[in-house]
């Protein structure tokens, strides 16, 4: 197995989906334009475009777990568009526990001056990308026998 490989993280959400791009090799992540979605379908055809741009050798997305661990109508959703990732494209796709991203997604925004107007919702700032970074991050640690986020 390579640790070259190329990812693509996903941090799913109904009305968006984050994205980040991320080198396993150099264990580094950047966030990408978030896709749009609606009720957590993205338009695949905008997916494919960034497939073919990235050529990504795998997928990771965030599975959002409830604080105790059991999964949510959410968690089976992220899961469903993990298996549509791995059915269209044939990359393997892996789930990882993103439990407490959005939140620190949030105050890493709002630390970098990136929330805008902090009475709005924060999806509607974007830390969907940032997310996807920290998911992604977390799925490096992991590989490495380090402790997650």
């Amino acid at each position: 197995m390579s640790d070259h490989r190329l990812v693509l993280a996903f941090d799913f959400g109904t009305r968006r989906i984050g994205v980040a791009v991320g080198n396993e090799l150099l264990a580094s992540a950047r966030q990408l334009e978030p896709l749009p979605a609606r009720d957590g379908i993205p338009d695949w055809n905008v997916v494919t475009r960034l497939v073919e741009e990235w050529q990504p050798d795998l997928f990771v997305v965030g599975l959002p777990l409830n604080m105790d661990g059991s999964e949510s109508e959410m968690s089976a959703r992220a899961r469903k568009f993990g298996k549509r990732l791995y059915g269209r494209y044939g990359k393997p796709c892996e789930m990882v526990d993103e439990r407490g991203s959005t939140r620190e997604a949030k105050a890493i925004a709002r630390e970098s001056g990136l929330l805008r107007n902090p009475n709005k919702s924060y999806r509607d700032d974007g830390v969907d990308g940032i997310a996807a970074v920290l998911i992604l991050e977390s799925w490096f640690a992991r590989r490495e026998g380090l402790p997650g986020r």
